[in-house]
């Protein structure tokens, strides 16, 4: 009896199964931790890998627990660390993962994933990315869709070179009004949307985690990508936007074109931004631009008031710098939320106290969380 029709219909039938397994390879992206923010290092390899074909999900920890269900067929999940907390939940969320996804490669990318990478492969990560790695976590997994193994690291840990960015893709995210709100003085409170204009520094302070990857270079996200990103979360009810930037002012042209674009489309619009004291200073004359263009405060990551800290940290600016900074946001009727490093190897008790001091005179309590104020505790049980 000739069996080869049925032979051919069973050839057929299973690469037809392959070939919808091969379309079906589930990506899982993990934010650990963003200080309560819709998470843009999510958004952004979500729709490089999304326009690739990849099915994303998208898992937010702040928001949402580690689902057995959606990293059961995970063939590869990437975790993002952006910063040092999200680095110590990752460290520990890993050893899960790796049981709810035994068949998945692992990816960690961000700030902290170069500088942990030997930490991070002990705990079963083969893929460690940093910098502009969106075409890179794309390329790993393309190479894993195709049947490579990707068993040992395929090209750089650090990408700097320019990207061409996506519109950020954030339907996998918990909608906007589950995260971070800002709280007005009349008792009222807007959704907050976050952005990044750009990504990098230019600077070379000595504390920074931006620095070692970057290595003073910054990227600018284009205006229409960023005007984009704006108007999805505008559409969820976005009120405020916080620039995520490490300094919106590191390219204080690009800035200015990404508030102007913003103001004509959105002009109810409020914001914030995180901007470098040397950079109050030497655009001071931006100030009431920004200002009119919705500003309602500036981040500013003064560090310390002894000169002598300031000096070892190569911020570049001085207690003076600090003071004068903070009169001319005042005068532009912008607050100023400083940022601190209380106790470094220089600190004396002296020294702190005068850091107190100092704010009580310049009427920052207000202005500055407690934590900033705080002793950061490196032993294995601390968090924050």
């Amino acid at each position: 009896m000739d069996r080869s029709g049925d032979s051919g219909a069973l050839d057929g039938a299973i690469q037809e199964q392959r070939s919808a397994e091969t379309a079906r390879f589930e990506v899982v992206l993990v934010n650990p931790y963003e200080l309560g923010r819709q998470p843009f290092a999510l958004a952004e390899p979500a729709a490089w890998l999304k326009r690739d074909g990849f099915d994303v999900t998208c898992v937010d920890l702040s928001l949402q627990a580690l689902d057995p269900a959606l990293l059961a067929h995970a063939r590869l999940v990437a975790v993002y660390v952006g910063m040092h907390t999200a680095t110590r939940i990752a460290v520990e969320a890993l050893p899960r993962i790796r049981a709810l996804a035994p068949g998945a490669h692992l990816c960690v990318y961000g700030l902290y994933a170069p500088m942990n990478q030997a930490l991070l492969r002990s705990l079963g990560v083969k893929t460690i990315l940093g910098g502009e790695c969106e075409p890179a976590l794309a390329d790993l997994a393309r190479r894993l869709r195709a049947g490579d193994a990707c068993d040992a690291q395929a090209g750089p840990v650090v990408h700097l070179g320019k990207i061409d960015f996506l519109t950020p893709d954030r339907s996998g995210l918990p909608e906007l009004a589950r995260y971070a709100h800002l709280l007005l003085p009349d008792g009222g409170k807007r959704k907050l949307g976050f952005i990044e204009a750009s990504r990098g520094c230019k600077h070379l302070c000595r504390h920074c985690p931006v620095v070692p990857v970057y290595q003073g270079k910054f990227r600018v996200v284009p205006v229409p990508v960023v005007m984009a990103d704006i108007a999805q979360q505008v559409e969820q009810g976005a009120a405020h936007i916080s620039f995520g930037d490490p300094d919106f002012f590191n390219g204080s042209t690009h800035a200015m074109k990404v508030l102007a674009a913003m103001r004509a489309a959105f002009p109810g619009l409020s914001f914030d931004a995180t901007i470098k004291i040397q950079h109050l200073i030497a655009h001071a004359e931006l100030l009431p631009s920004l200002k009119a263009a919705g500003c309602l405060f500036v981040t500013s990551a003064v560090e310390s008031v002894d000169d002598r800290v300031l000096e070892h940290l190569a911020k570049n600016h001085t207690r003076a710098d600090f003071e004068r900074a903070l009169q001319l946001c005042r005068d532009a009727g912008i607050d100023m939320a400083p940022t601190f490093v209380p106790f470094t190897p220089w600190t004396s008790l002296e020294s702190y106290l005068e850091l107190l001091r100092t704010l009580l005179r310049l009427r920052l309590v207000e202005a500055v969380p407690p934590i900033q104020l705080a002793y950061a505790c490196s032993c294995p049980k601390a968090r924050g």
